[in-house]
C-alpha cells in the first residue's frame, strides 16, 4: 500500500472539489494502493475562535459581494462539472477551523477520518452548516457512529489543539502554500485540484513499477 496524504481545510472549496474528483478515479481503480491520511491546514489561522459573519469575511477578503461572486465564480462552475451542489448563499457564518481539524483527527482514531473530512465538506459547503459550532460537529460525529458525547466534551478542552497548531505550521514550512495538497507515497506532491484522469495515470503508473519490482 502506498501513503496518500491530503492536507486541506474544510471550508477551501477547491479541497471538497479535488477529493470528489480524487474519489471518482479511485471507483475506476477499486484495487488502488492508496491508504489516505487528512492533515491540517488552516486558510484562516487568525480568525476569532467564534469564527465571523460570512458577508464581514467576504468584504473583508474580496472587497464586497461583487468581488466574491468574481471569485467563486470559477469554484461553482468546477463544482457543478464534479457533481457537487455548493450552495454558498446558505453559508452564514466563516468558522475557524482549529475543531474541525481536532475532529477529523479524532475520526482518525476511530478509522473514520475520511468520512468525517467529507461530512465536514458537505455539512459546510451543501447544507450551510457553522462547522465551528461543537453542537455541529458533535452531531457529524454522532452520524458517524462516533460518541458526540464524548467529542463534545473533548471541544471544550483544549486536547490535541498544540499538534494541529504544529503540524499546521510544519507544513508551511515545507513550503506549503495552498491546499489542496496531495502527497503520494512521501515524496511526489500533487497540488491543487486535479482531475481523474491525472489520478488514473498515477495509479497506473504505480501499479506498472509494482508489478516490474515483483518481476524483477
Amino acid at each position: 500500500m502506498i501513503k496518500l496524504d491530503i492536507i486541506s481545510d474544510p471550508i477551501c472549496p477547491w479541497c471538497y472539489i479535488g477529493k470528489t474528483l480524487l474519489d471518482q478515479a479511485l471507483a475506476q481503480r477499486p484495487d488502488h494502493p492508496f491508504v489516505v491520511e487528512w492533515h491540517p491546514f488552516q486558510l484562516n489561522p487568525d480568525m476569532p475562535a467564534e469564527g465571523m459573519d460570512r458577508r464581514e469575511y467576504l468584504e473583508t477578503k474580496f472587497g464586497g459581494k461583487e468581488g466574491a461572486i468574481r471569485a467563486y465564480a470559477p469554484v461553482v462552475e468546477r463544482a457543478e462539472q464534479a457533481g457537487l451542489k455548493i450552495d454558498f448563499a446558505a453559508i452564514r457564518r466563516t468558522p475557524n477551523t482549529i475543531d474541525a481539524h481536532r475532529l477529523i483527527h479524532w475520526a482518525g482514531i476511530e478509522d473514520r477520518q475520511d468520512q468525517m473530512a467529507m461530512a465536514l465538506f458537505a455539512a459546510y459547503f451543501d447544507d450551510g452548516r457553522d462547522i465551528g459550532d461543537k453542537e455541529v460537529l458533535a452531531d457529524l460525529a454522532d452520524s458517524l457512529g462516533m460518541d458526540g458525547a464524548v467529542i463534545h466534551r473533548l471541544l471544550q478542552t483544549n486536547s490535541d489543539t498544540d499538534d494541529i497548531r504544529a503540524r499546521d505550521r510544519q507544513f508551511r514550512e515545507m513550503g506549503v502554500t495552498g491546499v489542496p495538497t496531495f502527497i503520494v507515497g512521501g515524496q511526489q506532491a500533487v497540488p491543487g485540484c486535479q482531475p481523474p484522469e491525472l489520478w488514473l495515470q498515477v495509479i497506473d503508473e504505480l501499479a506498472a513499477k509494482t508489478d516490474a519490482a515483483s518481476r524483477a
